[in-house]
């Protein structure tokens, strides 16, 4: 099917929990002007476009046209998101749970090539870090033009929580998440503001519990997986801000997996983010020990990422 519409393209590459929130989200907040759905499961994908196309008349927003797609036409996108392998199956380890995901992601990203030369590949399938690896070794597009979810929504939630214990407005915390994204996460406390302060001015030092908000971070990730086998919502709505802030260049910084030369993986650091992809790292001035924390999660990656291509 040839798209007769003008305006920015998405591409969902996976049409279950997660991909159906994320093109919720889009949707609702007239991110792009056409939404194309690609699924293995035709019947899932079909009945996800259906649904949809209903929330879009409803939206009381520009329509965004959503419809079914090949992996050829994804690639030919704006954007490419894969959640595709993203939900963990019932009884699955978190061994099978990559293994399966490294092979659907890989067998997704080899449909969809060759990728129009200016697409930007968003990697939203777990483990994310490695994935956002594996997706630029073979994607074909430049590093800039390949990222990962990453901490995003860890950062997010984080600032949450802390805003909470210090009894502020969220959107005047800033701290980030980075590194690789799961139990290796590290959280820079060194670089902690709030309201354009540093957090031992801002912030008496007695009200904040640091390592209890770290451990709950991180607790609630897992929480919500046990529950639901992933976080849909959440994932939806950073998706949506990630893609917003590419496709409108608006140069948000934001924690976003990306390829690091020096450590040779996809970790999490703030970047510039803009309609080429990622512009530029920004190097936040962390502590040794943040930093040292950091490498330690690439060196772990790297070990599994030699593991699994044995």
């Amino acid at each position: 099917m040839l798209s007769t519409t003008t305006g920015p393209r998405i591409a969902i590459v996976g049409a279950g929990q997660v991909g159906a929130a994320a093109a919720n989200a889009l949707i609702m907040n007239s991110v792009a002007r056409e939404l194309l759905l690609v699924d293995i499961k035709a019947d899932l994908r079909n009945a996800q476009v259906q649904e949809l196309s209903d929330v879009s008349r409803m939206s009381g927003r520009a329509e965004t046209l959503v419809r079914a797609a090949t992996y050829h036409e994804a690639g030919q996108c704006d954007i490419v998101i894969i959640t595709a392998g993203s939900r963990y199956s019932v009884g699955e380890t978190s061994v099978q749970h990559t293994y399966r995901n490294l092979g659907i992601v890989r067998s997704v990203i080899q449909a969809m090539r060759p990728f129009r030369a200016d697409a930007v590949l968003l990697v939203v399938s777990n483990p994310v870090d490695l994935l956002t690896t594996l997706a630029q070794r073979l994607s074909g597009l430049p590093a800039s033009q390949v990222l990962g979810s990453g901490t995003l929504l860890d950062s997010v939630r984080l600032r949450g929580l802390l805003a909470e214990q210090a009894g502020v407005a969220a959107d005047s915390v800033d701290i980030y998440v980075l590194g690789v994204q799961g139990p290796e996460e590290v959280v820079a406390w060194s670089t902690a503001a709030v309201g354009g302060l540093p957090l031992a001015s801002a912030v008496p030092a007695e009200s904040i519990d640091r390592g209890q908000l770290t451990k709950d971070c991180k607790l609630i990730s897992r929480a919500i997986i046990q529950a639901k086998g992933a976080m849909p919502l959440g994932i939806g709505a950073i998706i949506s801000r990630i893609c917003s802030s590419i496709l409108n260049d608006q140069r948000d910084i934001l924690p976003i997996s990306h390829l690091q030369e020096e450590f040779g993986c996809c970790l999490s650091l703030p970047v510039v983010l803009g309609r080429k992809g990622i512009l530029r790292t920004i190097r936040i001035a962390v502590s040794g020990e943040e930093w040292a924390g950091i490498a330690q999660s690439a060196r772990v990656l790297n070990e599994t990422i030699e593991h699994v291509n044995e």
